[in-house]
Parts: structure tokens; C-alpha cells; sequence
């Protein structure tokens, strides 16, 4: 197996796919055995909403710095350390006795989990050109929506028969043997290979723009910077219902841990996957008709995905539960597909580890941090339902962002790139 090979581009997103499978599992294991938690230690829901934010706090504090990083080192290094680190905390996290200890090993989990996504996803857009980087990032988003059924399910399944704690043993291990697993087979390619000839190559693969240089570049891109304030307000909104969505379910319907956690991840995340694939090959289509394609099929995946938002929280019906869980996840797919391909069609391959950096850091800060504390505060006054249904606004916001961004800022930052 090797990188020359023409199927190699592909075997190393389906790599890549099952790391981040383990990834998300681990990230969504906690929010399935709130209500054990809860009576074990006596935790309020905005102590809940911590445990939730802890995590997007250290990753989106270390994203800049994880960016700038992959942009420097082996993307291989940094992904397969990563996969140990945070699995290592993930198992570790069963040793917590108190609230303190939880928001501990949430907050570290975070910060071991921040490098790995600006390595992948730089690593594929350089086995993947423009012709099929949302195909190839839009399927390995397909994993996240997986990792989250899986870590809602199991972890939900696993507390309620064996205890909490040993959700995140099983997770945390089989992350550790995975990467024993895959070690050998992942390569790493030049930088900038699959770039098309329209752009330039890098003349010295060894030379690197600095952080400060790298960062600088990606402000004075207007496309970036909106692309990135868009995300902050897509991902407030996911955090949300990840987050609460299991104890929604668990007080609203009174379904068991397990069938809450599943139930809260199944259909919004398996429709997200039957999303992201139509995004992913909807993007890449319609960039070959027009600059602002990519762009354009995210905005109609916040637009879409609004309503559905809005009746997660407000309806009584299972059945029209489950119908706005799918609507939601599948725009929301059709938006994910795409977080990352399109600033990487503003952004030289030589910054995009920092653009990605750039782009976690303010969106679970900015979106992820604050939207479970948010909720909770909203939820003690006015019921969690309510609070959930009003993220819709964010949606719409996060829409206009998008509009704006194709309409007066895309073909003329895409023409700067190409030009250098």
C-alpha cells in the first residue's frame, strides 16, 4: 500500500474516517449519562452545560496554536499522537470522583483532541484537488455523525447496565488500539500536490510562512473571516443539540439513558450523512459553474435546517420529533460537508493547517463554549424545549453570513489565491 497508488487518496480518508469515528464517540460519550451523573454527584444543569463547554473552551483555546503546528510538522505525527493522547484522557476520565474532576478530564479531552482535525483535513486537501476535496472531506464528516451515534448509543447502553465509567474505559481503549492499528499504513504527502496548475507551487516545501504571517494573511481575506464568523453561529447551534438533545429526550418522553442517546443521535446523524454526501457532490459541481458554489450550498443548508431547529424543541409528537431530527441533520450535513473545502478554496495550501486552527478556535469558543451554558441558563427559566427551539435564529443568522460572503467577497479572494 502506497501513496502512489490511485486508490491511495481514498484508502486514507477511510483511515482518517475511522480515527475520527473515535474522536466524536469519545466527545459524545458524557452527554448520554447526564442523568447519572447528575444524581451521582448532585450536578444542576448549568453545571452539566460546563462539562459540555469545558471541552469546546480548551479546544477552541488550543486550536491557533494546533494549526500554526500542523502547518510545521509531520500532519502523520500529529494525528496519531493525538489519537493517543485523548484517548489515554478518555479512559482516565472513569478515575473522577467529583465535579472537579469531570471538568478536569472534559477540559484536557479537549485540549488533546484540538490538534487533530487541522492535521486531517489538511492532510486530504493535499491528496484531494478541488475537483474532489468535498467529496473527500464531505466522507470523512460522514464519521462524525457515526462516532456520535455510536458514543450516544453505547455510552448510554454500557452506563445504564455496567456504569458510567466504563463507557469511557471501552472508548478510550479501543481508541489506543486503533492507533496501534494504523500506524504503519498512513503517509504523508508534499504539501500542495494535488493542487491544480492554476495555482503555483510551493517553490521550496521547506519554507513556511510564520503563525503571525499565516493568520495575518487569513484576516485579510474577507471570504475567510466570514466563513469563520458563519461557523461560530453553525456550530452554537450543533453544540446545542448534541448536547441536550439526550436529556430532552430522557425528561420530555421518559425513554431510557440508552434509547435517548441513541435516539438523539440516530436519525439527525444518519440523515447528516445522506446530507453530506449530497453536499459534498453538490459543491464540487456547482464550484466547476461558479466560485460561489461551495458557499451557496451551505447557505441553503442553514436556511433549510432552520425550521427544523426550531420544531426539535417545540414539538410533543415522537414522530414529528423524529421528522425534525432528520430534516435538521440532513441540511446540517449539507453544510458540513463543506466547513472546511471552502476556505481552503481562498486559503494556500501552505496555511490551511492554520485556517482550520483559526476556524476551531473561534467556532467552539465563540459558538461551541457558550451555547450548553446558554442553553441551561435559558432552559432553568423557561424550559429546555423553549431553549433549544430558539437556536433557530442562529441558523438564519449564520445563513445571511453565508449569502454576503458569496455574493461580495468568494470569486475575487479565489482569484487572489490563484493569482499567487
Amino acid at each position: 500500500m502506497t501513496p502512489e497508488n490511485r486508490r491511495y487518496p481514498w484508502i486514507v480518508v477511510g483511515m482518517l474516517w475511522c480515527i475520527c469515528f473515535f474522536n466524536y464517540a469519545d466527545r459524545q460519550a458524557i452527554f448520554s449519562v447526564f442523568p447519572l451523573l447528575q444524581k451521582e454527584m448532585n450536578l444542576s444543569p448549568v453545571q452539566l452545560g460546563m462539562l459540555g463547554s469545558a471541552f469546546a473552551w480548551l479546544y477552541g483555546l488550543g486550536a491557533p496554536l494546533a494549526g500554526i503546528v500542523v502547518d510545521r510538522i509531520r500532519r502523520k505525527s500529529a494525528i496519531m499522537g493525538g489519537l493517543y493522547v485523548w484517548s489515554a484522557i478518555c479512559v482516565a476520565t472513569a478515575l473522577s470522583r467529583t465535579f472537579r474532576h469531570l471538568l478536569l478530564f472534559r477540559a484536557a479531552e479537549g485540549c488533546g483532541e484540538t490538534i487533530y482535525y487541522p492535521a486531517t483535513v489538511s492532510l486530504i486537501s493535499d491528496y484531494h484537488g478541488r475537483g474532489t476535496r468535498s467529496r473527500a472531506l464531505g466522507f470523512l464528516q460522514t464519521s462524525v455523525y457515526v462516532g456520535t451515534i455510536g458514543g450516544g448509543f453505547f455510552a448510554g447502553l454500557i452506563g445504564q447496565n455496567y456504569g458510567w465509567r466504563w463507557s469511557f474505559v471501552v472508548f478510550g481503549g479501543l481508541g489506543i488500539l486503533l492507533g496501534f492499528v494504523l500506524q504503519r499504513f498512513l503517509q504523508e504527502p508534499r504539501r500542495g500536490a494535488a493542487e491544480e496548475a492554476t495555482q503555483r507551487p510551493l517553490a521550496d516545501e521547506g519554507v513556511r510562512p510564520t503563525g503571525i504571517e499565516a493568520i495575518g494573511v487569513i484576516l485579510r481575506t474577507p471570504s475567510a473571516v466570514m466563513l469563520m464568523a458563519a461557523f461560530v453561529c453553525a456550530n452554537f447551534v450543533a453544540v446545542v443539540l448534541l448536547s441536550w438533545m439526550p436529556s430532552f429526550l430522557y425528561q420530555r418522553f421518559g425513554m431510557s439513558l440508552a434509547m435517548a442517546g441513541l435516539s438523539a443521535t440516530l436519525f439527525a446523524q444518519l440523515s447528516g450523512m445522506a446530507g453530506a454526501a449530497t453536499g459534498g457532490w453538490l459543491a464540487d459541481a456547482a464550484v466547476k459553474r461558479t466560485s460561489r458554489g461551495r458557499v451557496l450550498v451551505q447557505a441553503i443548508g442553514v436556511f433549510a435546517g432552520a425550521p427544523f431547529v426550531a420544531l426539535c424543541g417545540m414539538t410533543q409528537s415522537v414522530t414529528w420529533l423524529i421528522v425534525a431530527l432528520a430534516g435538521w441533520g440532513f441540511f446540517k450535513g449539507m453544510y458540513d460537508a463543506n466547513i472546511f473545502a471552502s476556505p481552503f478554496d481562498v486559503i494556500r495550501p501552505e496555511a490551511r493547517g492554520t485556517m482550520a486552527g483559526l476556524m476551531n478556535c473561534v467556532g467552539w469558543l465563540g459558538g461551541g463554549g457558550s451555547a450548553p451554558i446558554i442553553v441551561g441558563l435559558i432552559a432553568q427559566r423557561t424550559g429546555l424545549g423553549f431553549a433549544i427551539a430558539t437556536t433557530s435564529v442562529v441558523y438564519c443568522i449564520a445563513g445571511l453570513l453565508l449569502v454576503t460572503c458569496a455574493v461580495f467577497f468568494v470569486a475575487r479572494d479565489m482569484k487572489g489565491v490563484n493569482r499567487c
